[in-house]
């Protein structure tokens, strides 16, 4: 057991729940005996590296800052997107960075480094580990998960993505009730994140084995996009109503590679190389007019599917908690340089367990919608896929209102 202070910042792009997972990595460090006080990294580790710390101990004194806290979407704490170099370079210029952050945990006494992000901040973990371990600075650094893609490996699935889930499933429904009031042809093409995986365009389909409201089509990035097999898939759509209703990932590429809303992007990418995706739902929107020359209009839900704190999945909310908890008693424990997981229980009833596994395994790796999700045709998921992703989004948090909104914290 280590006797220090403890650090907790949030990277990548924010999630509905990302704040709940820091609330559960503030309670799990301010009942460890072993932590005197608990540092929060204003913008993640660029401001670390500054020293832009908050004392979240006084600010957190009371149930009812933890419960705002727990409802409150983005990252409280702010975030960033910072590519470490190579811990093992000898280029003066990457000591020198190492050199400044581990001298920023030497100041502060920092014994508990708690990182929350997803794939690229898990690289992130990857990569102070190594030069921890490298240097012999005793510390324990954790990963803790988020991200609304689904698409960590090595976890049964990531919190956040439950009430990302929820709002897309929930939000698809509506349109397809919109929708169907009318009797002039037309279709609606619904654009869903998801670079790589297609974990929250599938989820669009949930309402399927609830009541049947859904849409005709889904096409996830885990497959080719063909434009004429995808106009087939309308003209055997309008067959049986007039009002078709597909949603589409903003990752989808054709077979060559290139992305369908390429035309529409300005071509610019992150710090990590990732192209800036949006538009596959206007590219389409565009060739279903040429085409079939009906009304058509295309939706991207854009930001809210990230940021809709007024629509949580309670259950996502309780685990986000849970595994942030859990990965400070592991710390403490004597781990480090690992992730926390999800592992779901082979049961009839829907339960997870948490774990922890080696961050080697799991950054900068994609968990992809398995080929037994994906129906025949490429251009829907199965119900198999449904039943899986139900569990994710049931259960309502208990969301408290002033003045008519949603209650935030801001620290």
């Amino acid at each position: 057991m280590l006797i220090g202070n403890a650090v907790v910042g949030q990277s990548g792009g924010p999630t509905a729940a990302i704040n709940a997972t820091l609330a559960g990595v503030i309670r799990g460090a301010l009942e460890a005996d072993c932590i005197k006080t608990v540092y929060g990294m204003r913008n993640g580790i660029e401001g670390f590296a500054n020293k832009r710390l908050i004392d979240l101990n006084s600010v957190f004194a009371s149930e009812e800052a933890f419960e705002t806290l727990e409802q409150t979407p983005a990252a409280a704490l702010g975030s960033c997107r910072k590519k470490l170099p190579d811990p093992d370079s000898e280029r003066p210029e990457d000591v020198a960075f190492y050199q400044k952050i581990f001298s920023v945990i030497d100041e502060f006494n920092i014994k508990y480094f708690f990182y929350i992000g997803g794939n690229d901040s898990m690289d992130t973990v990857a990569k102070m580990s190594r030069y921890a371990e490298k240097t012999g600075v005793e510390i324990r650094i954790m990963g803790v998960p988020k991200t609304i893609d689904n698409d960590l490996a090595l976890t049964d699935h990531t919190p956040g993505f439950g009430s990302a889930a929820k709002y897309i499933s929930t939000t698809v429904r509506e349109i397809v009730r919109d929708c169907g009031v009318y009797t002039v042809k037309a279709v609606t093409v619904v654009e869903i994140m998801g670079r790589d995986a297609g974990w929250l365009t599938a989820s669009s389909a949930i309402g399927r084995i609830v009541d049947g409201a859904a849409p005709d089509y889904v096409y996830l990035p885990e497959r080719d996009f063909d434009i004429e097999s995808f106009f087939a898939d309308i003209e055997k759509a309008f067959e049986k109503h007039p009002n078709v209703v597909v949603a589409v990932s903003e990752g989808l590429r054709y077979a060559d590679g290139r992305y369908v809303g390429e035309g529409t992007q300005s071509g610019s990418t992150d710090v990590f190389g990732h192209k800036y995706l949006a538009g596959t739902g206007k590219a389409l929107e565009l060739a279903i007019k040429d085409r079939f020359g009906c009304k058509v209009r295309s939706v991207e839900l854009n930001l809210p599917q990230r940021c809709a704190g007024h629509l949580l999945s309670m259950t996502d909310i309780s685990e986000s908690r849970s595994i942030g908890c859990e990965a400070v008693r592991a710390a403490v424990s004597g781990v480090s340089g690992e992730v926390m997981v999800f592992v779901r229980a082979e049961t009839e009833n829907y339960a997870c367990g948490i774990e922890h596994r080696s961050v080697r395994g799991i950054a900068n790796a994609t968990r992809y919608v398995p080929d037994e999700f994906i129906s025949e045709g490429d251009n829907n998921v199965t119900d198999a896929c449904c039943e899986y992703l139900l569990p994710l989004i049931e259960g309502e948090y208990p969301v408290k209102y002033e003045r008519g909104l949603p209650k935030h914290i801001i620290l």
